[in-house]
């Protein structure tokens, strides 16, 4: 469970910091660390929900 919760902080900071390159901004902005953030928290929360339901 503890590996399924990390793969999906994981995968949603990776997501999240590559999401203001859709707008111009560069991958090594503050946008970018920003939403990096947001987006492994976000990854962190969907995982665990996902697995106290299912695994």
């Amino acid at each position: 469970m503890k590996c399924f919760i990390i793969g999906g902080m994981l995968i949603g900071s990776y997501a999240g910091s590559f999401l203001p390159m859709l707008w111009g901004e560069s991958a090594f902005s503050i946008a970018s660390l920003f939403f990096g953030a947001v987006g492994g928290i976000l990854g962190i929360w969907v995982s665990y929900a996902i697995a106290v339901k299912y695994l």
